[in-house]
Parts: C-alpha cells; sequence; structure tokens
C-alpha cells in the first residue's frame, strides 16, 4: 500500500485530451470513469470530489468529447472517459470518441480501476456489458455505480442492485456494485473508499491484453439508440 494519503476533493483540472497521445505522461495510477452518455457521470464527478464545477454538466448528454484528466495526487489521477450510446451527435464524431475510449482501455498502462456508470433504470445495455467483460478478461476491478438511484423507492433500489450483482457474479472477477445518487449523496461514501483504496495502491506494470474487442465494436449498429 502507498504511503500517499487521497482525498479526492483535491482534485484539479489537467487537461482535455482527443487522444492518449495528449495525455500526461504513463506513470502513477489512474481511475477512469466510462458510461453512457445520459449515466450522469459528470455529476457523480463532481459529487464524489466535492466540487460542483470540476466536470462540465451539460441539459444535452453525450458533451464529454475529450478524455478529461483530475489530478488529485502527485501521479494519481481521475480520467473522465468519452461518454458511449446515447449522444444524438453525428455519426463520425461517435466513431470518434468511440477510438478514443477504445485505445485509452487497451494501451493505458497506469489504468487501475473502472467506473462503470449506469443509470440503475436502465443497467447493463450491450455497450456496458462489453465494457465490464473487457475489465474482468484484464483483471482489472470494477466498481459498477448505478446512479440516479434517488429516483426509485428504496425496496425498488436493493431489487436493482441484488439483480446487477447477481448478473455479474458469473464473470468471477473484482467487481462492486453501488447504488449512487449525485443528488442525495447516496453511496459517495462507498463509492469514494474504493477509488481511493484504488489510488492508494503502489504503483505497478499492468499487462494488458493484445487486442481490445471493446474497440472493435461496429460504431455504426452500437451507437444508435
Amino acid at each position: 500500500m502507498s504511503s500517499t494519503k487521497i482525498h479526492l476533493n483535491k482534485a484539479a483540472f489537467t487537461i482535455s485530451a482527443p487522444d492518449i497521445r495528449r495525455l500526461p505522461e504513463d506513470s502513477g495510477i489512474e481511475v477512469a470513469f466510462a458510461g453512457r452518455s445520459n449515466a450522469g457521470k459528470s455529476s457523480a464527478l463532481n459529487t464524489l470530489t466535492n466540487q460542483r464545477g470540476l466536470a462540465r454538466i451539460s441539459k444535452t448528454p453525450g458533451r464529454t468529447q475529450l478524455i478529461n484528466v483530475f489530478e488529485v495526487a502527485q501521479n494519481r489521477r481521475l480520467i473522465d472517459l468519452p461518454g458511449y450510446g446515447f449522444a444524438k451527435v453525428p455519426l463520425e464524431m461517435k466513431k470518434k470518441w468511440q477510438k478514443a475510449l477504445g485505445e485509452y482501455l487497451e494501451k493505458r498502462k497506469s489504468l487501475k480501476g473502472l467506473v462503470v456508470l449506469m443509470d440503475i433504470r436502465h443497467p447493463l445495455k450491450d455497450l456496458d456489458m462489453d465494457l465490464i467483460q473487457w475489465a474482468a478478461d484484464s483483471e482489472l476491478p470494477v466498481l459498477a455505480l448505478l446512479t440516479k438511484c434517488d429516483k426509485l423507492s428504496q425496496g425498488k433500489r436493493s431489487a436493482e442492485v441484488l439483480a446487477v450483482k447477481k448478473k455479474l457474479s458469473s464473470l468471477n472477477a473484482d467487481i462492486r456494485v453501488q447504488a449512487f445518487s449525485s443528488l442525495k449523496y447516496t453511496g459517495s461514501e462507498q463509492a469514494d473508499a474504493i477509488i481511493c483504496e484504488w489510488l492508494e495502491q503502489e504503483a505497478q506494470d499492468y499487462e494488458l491484453p493484445e487486442e481490445d474487442e471493446f474497440e472493435n465494436v461496429d460504431e455504426s449498429d452500437e451507437f444508435i439508440d
């Protein structure tokens, strides 16, 4: 375990990059946030860092078009990846986002944990499963955040969490599932603890698979709702 004590509220914007070649040096530890464009990714980042304006929030899903980097401590970063799935933007732009996301996942050695955000009312869509399956195959720990849980009753919320846990248990991977609400701060303490645990570990080389099936998705079909 690293001696570096992480506090997510120390996060500060560093750079927005169109691809991994413009990112900071591939060293240290990064935790990436990924999800469909309407999953509330920016809101979750702001809640977890206790900074209202850290990640830009738009009423139009899909505004995260670049890889956004936030430094939490020296050589410890949060990465906001381009959203996938929902955004109503030209297909060529979606392909560009897909390439940047897939390339990051495949090649970035400092990636040590993946937060996959899904609307609790519509979890585990095909691209969500592709991403989680990739992480499982790569032995990368996953935190599945089921966002917007304030929109469900307590009973329904618990049932959805259990259903997602049951489905993902078949992957036999390090996957934790947590109901989350940016509005009510539900699950924020638990998510904070998991993310800080990842960021506080000692940096080690991470071996990635030779091919990334997530990068080979047929964008012409998968990115249209």
